[in-house]
């Protein structure tokens, strides 16, 4: 018999795909996509105040000691300057004024409406309402000063306060007299 030419036969080749680097892609993906989701949520404050109409104030124009004095106003002005009233403005008895910053100035004023808000609070059964500051930069105002005055909220351990950018017709007039 001759010999006749054997077939050759090729080798199979590993048919084995390594996955590792799309591991690590995906593993990226996923992370990536959380953390933009992380981000995309809104990061806000509610600040829950009473409607107009809730204050209880009587026939003569004084009104009630309530949720109307909790709530301090603090306007930022240019020159360092801070104007700040408690309750409605032009309701309240208690008029604008302007203080300094420091120890001596809305630091003094806050600790003091502060102690005065909390012993009322704790007299009619509510120990736990403190004030309610809504904090209002004007256009005049610098960010130092809205940094300054949130430090000072930190330092007289004030804990439900707001920064609002919307002024009444009232407090645009009372920023345009001082």
């Amino acid at each position: 018999m001759k010999n006749l030419p054997q077939k050759v036969r090729s080798k199979k080749l590993s048919s084995r795909v390594d996955l590792t680097a799309m591991v690590s892609v995906s593993f990226m993906l996923i992370i990536f996509f959380m953390v933009i989701g992380e981000l995309r949520k809104p990061k806000v404050m509610d600040l829950s105040l009473p409607d107009y109409n809730a204050y209880t104030c009587g026939w003569r124009g004084g009104c009630h000691m309530g949720i109307d004095n909790r709530v301090i106003t603090i306007i930022l002005d240019d020159n360092n300057k801070i104007i700040t009233y408690s309750g409605l403005f032009g309701y309240s008895e208690y008029l604008p004024k302007t203080i300094e910053f420091g120890k001596n100035g809305i630091r003094k004023e806050l600790e003091k409406r502060r102690k005065n808000i909390i012993e009322y609070s704790a007299s009619v059964g509510k120990p736990k309402n403190g004030p309610i500051v809504i904090i209002k930069p004007s256009k005049k105002s610098n960010f130092k000063n809205l940094v300054d005055i949130l430090d000072e909220m930190a330092i007289t351990k004030i804990d439900t306060y707001a920064i609002v950018n919307d002024f009444t017709p009232e407090e645009e007039k009372l920023l345009a007299s001082k």
